[in-house]
């Protein structure tokens, strides 16, 4: 058996399957929401600023824990000569002395610490923690805006790409009805045979100009759109991206109540939910400002120790050097630290800010049910004036069809036909764009009552 060979075989499949075009990926609405929910890098930050945010409470948390706070250092202390008691005397006769010289200085090593725990703090911690609390709720609400956002963006893009490749078909068809009757007319000026007139053939041309200017307008958007798509589902713009629905169908229109996307709107909209949280985190932070004019109880352990080994230690209960000794001790105190003007400054920007607070809730419960008005009049009205404009274009279509069938029979003149043509284009098109502007209309509806689908 050949190894070689079969290596080569192998390697040679390898190399001619991944030279092979790879299938494209064809997804509808639901999946597309999905996979931009799962790929935006917008939601990805918010859920980290989530996450900073309950780093922040257990960092208010942790203030009622135990806390230490030591200073160690080496340094440098003056030997010493002599004593009160020196050679075991008992009347101090020859003073102590600190030397003076070089060689009788000594290393000196120093530690003092204290290990602490807050008894009491007069509410700062528990109020301090259900602000930072009230921030982890709003950071929630911002992540749910930007799903909401996400959800909008990706329905646009998916609705505007169909909107466009529906238009583009619709015109390529147009220029191609078109250009038959100019090269019929065409055909009929040269031979002169007197069924078309030269003002046919202007008439008919400069509509094939306005056709062709719709029909890149069209491939634009239907390019941006899709590429739009691809960036929010997160598949990139190399990709072979499809979408499943064949044409742009309007969405069922909603079986709710006004009132009742209103009232939706208000319990469920992320900004509310937003709002409400800032007032709970603003009350607390002002409570817990106040709280900063009161002192701290506390219970815990301090200690120090000094060591200079150059100097003799003093065994005299009556007598303490600074550079030897040392001690510990349970302690109960009371800490104060605050100043007053400070203090009550911070207080009234606390108070300040939630009262700015207050009257942005009352702007929003009187602002956001007429948000949501203006969207479900919006949606009501495209949804009434698509089907209105499905039967007007329906008319137009048999329109040009008519006009183009007399027009061969030498019945109609080239600017009748031109004017048929233009009306249908213009009903047709309109017909789809309020297809699309009232699905984006019911997306909206949704973004404005937070639903995530």
């Amino acid at each position: 058996m050949k190894i070689k060979p079969l290596i080569q075989t192998f390697l040679a499949a390898g190399v001619l399957l991944t030279a092979l075009p790879g299938q494209a990926e064809t997804i509808n609405l639901q999946q597309a929401v999905q996979m931009s929910l799962a790929a935006d890098p917008r939601i990805k930050e918010r859920e980290q600023v989530v996450e900073a945010a309950r780093g922040m409470l257990e960092e208010v948390q942790g203030n009622a824990g135990w806390r230490v706070t030591a200073n160690a250092f080496i340094g440098l202390a003056p030997g010493v000569e002599g004593g009160f008691y020196q050679n075991g005397a008992y009347s101090g006769t020859t003073p102590r002395t600190d030397g003076g010289k070089l060689d009788r200085i000594s290393e000196w090593t120093h530690l003092d610490f204290a290990l602490i725990k807050p008894l009491y703090t007069f509410g700062k911690v528990e109020r301090y923690g259900e602000a930072a609390q009230g921030n982890i709720d709003l950071k929630r609400g911002e992540l749910k805006q930007s799903r909401t956002d996400t959800v909008y963006d990706t329905k646009r893009a998916y609705f505007g790409y169909l909107t466009a490749r529906d238009i583009r078909f619709f015109l390529v068809d147009m220029q191609s009805r078109l250009n038959q009757s100019i090269t019929s007319v065409e055909r009929n000026l040269k031979e002169e045979s007197g069924e078309s007139k030269q003002s046919d053939l202007y008439a008919l041309q400069t509509a094939r100009g306005l056709l062709a200017k719709y029909v890149h307008q069209a491939r634009a958007v239907e390019k941006i759109s899709l590429d739009g798509l691809k960036v929010l589902t997160g598949v990139g713009l190399q990709s072979d991206l499809k979408v499943a629905d064949e044409r742009i169908v309007p969405v069922s229109f909603p079986q709710i109540e006004l009132s009742d996307f209103q009232a939706r709107a208000l319990q469920d909209r992320p900004e509310m939910q937003q709002l409400e949280a800032g007032l709970r985190a603003r009350r607390a932070l002002l409570a817990a400002k106040k709280a900063e004019r009161m002192p701290d109880v506390y219970a815990g352990v301090i200690g120090q120790f000094n060591y200079a080994s150059q100097r003799e230690r003093l065994d005299n209960p009556y007598l303490s050097d600074p550079f030897n000794g040392g001690g510990i001790t349970p302690v109960v105190g009371v800490k104060w630290d605050s100043v007053f003007g400070v203090t009550s400054a911070r207080v009234n920007q606390a108070q300040a800010e939630l009262e700015a607070l207050n009257h942005k809730k009352a702007f929003a419960l009187a602002g956001i049910p007429f948000e949501v008005g203006e969207a479900y009049a919006h949606a009501q009205a495209n949804f009434e004036a698509q089907r209105d404009l499905a039967e007007g274009a329906a008319a137009a279509r048999r329109w040009m069809v008519a006009s183009l069938a007399d027009f061969s029979a030498g019945l109609e003149s080239g600017d009748k036909v031109a004017d048929a043509i233009k009306n249908y284009t213009l009903a047709q098109t309109e017909y789809l764009r309020t297809i699309n502007d009232y699905n984006m209309n019911v997306a909206q509806l949704a973004r404005l009552t937070g639903e995530l689908k």
